[in-house]
């Protein structure tokens, strides 16, 4: 089993708690940052996937932001701007300058993962986006408060995420993305993954993966669900590939799940023989 260590990082009066694993980032090596949703959303949901992300040889790291999990503060106090920067500060004090940045968002983190990608520039890499949610540039430095303030006021607007400034960010994006979508979505209106959907097709390397038997909480299905779905999308945001036609190895009785490149479909499979063991990322060094 992949070893995890924890971390805490101190910014604007808030202590952030985090998990890391892997080799040291650097050059050769990406930092794979992994960031949770709103409300119940916590780096504990993530670490299946930050354990298969070290498992491939890359630097991974997921945290709290404030009011969330062991972190220090009130999610009410939160906003939009606060949890880019809060993401910032832990990067620039847990990973090398040097090293490429892989940023994976889920859910609202879809709006922090591109504010991310706006922030560092060409040094992401790779951005994955998980049932993505973007706002608009309205809501941006609103605290979230309890639910019936101002920044609610503002997402619920009909079509008010249209003129959100994070899908420019994606249109301009020309490095790898990955867009997993679950099968029922209630929280994501279908139009707003379209739109994310189609800003990342006009310049970037994307990928789309719909989620067979997935709801909204990506990171919170069946152990299986989330195993199968990491291990199909992990390779696409470290190499640009996934794994094409193979079938991860399933527990005796139950169905495995292929990752279909063409569709982009994770679905049932039938039962079948262990694949070769994949081959470590190009970026992950040797």
């Amino acid at each position: 089993m992949t070893e995890l260590s924890s971390f805490t990082c101190a910014h604007d009066g808030e202590r952030l708690s985090g998990v890391y694993g892997g080799p040291v980032a650097g050059p050769g090596v990406p930092a794979v940052v992994l960031l949770h949703g709103a409300g119940p959303g916590t780096k504990e949901r993530l670490l299946p996937l930050l354990a298969d992300v070290a498992a491939r040889g890359c630097h991974g790291l997921a945290f709290e932001f404030s009011g969330h999990g062991e972190s220090t503060g009130e999610q009410k106090e939160l906003s939009l701007r606060r949890r880019l920067e809060q993401a910032v500060a832990v990067i620039d004090a847990r990973v090398p300058a040097d090293a490429p940045l892989v940023v994976v968002g889920f859910s609202m983190s879809g709006q922090t993962a591109a504010d991310v990608v706006a922030h560092y520039g060409e040094r992401v890499a790779a951005v994955g986006l998980c049932a993505p949610a973007v706002y608009a540039a309205e809501a941006w430095d609103v605290p979230f408060g309890s639910g019936d303030g101002r920044f609610s006021e503002i997402i619920r607007r009909p079509g008010g995420w249209r003129g959100a400034p994070a899908l420019d960010v994606l249109r301009a994006y020309a490095g790898r993305a990955v867009l997993a979508v679950p099968e029922t979505d209630t929280v994501i209106p279908a139009e707003v993954t379209g739109a994310v959907r189609d800003a990342l097709s006009a310049r970037s390397r994307f990928t789309r993966f719909d989620v067979r038997g997935a709801e909204h909480m990506l990171g919170c299905g069946s152990r299986r669900t989330r195993r199968t779905a990491g291990r199909s999308w992990t390779p696409s945001w470290t190499t640009g590939r996934s794994r094409r036609g193979r079938t991860p190895e399933a527990p005796p009785g139950r169905p495995a799940y292929r990752s279909t490149v063409r569709r982009g479909v994770i679905r049932p499979a039938p039962p079948r023989s262990p694949p070769p063991r994949s081959p470590r990322p190009a970026w992950c060094g040797r």
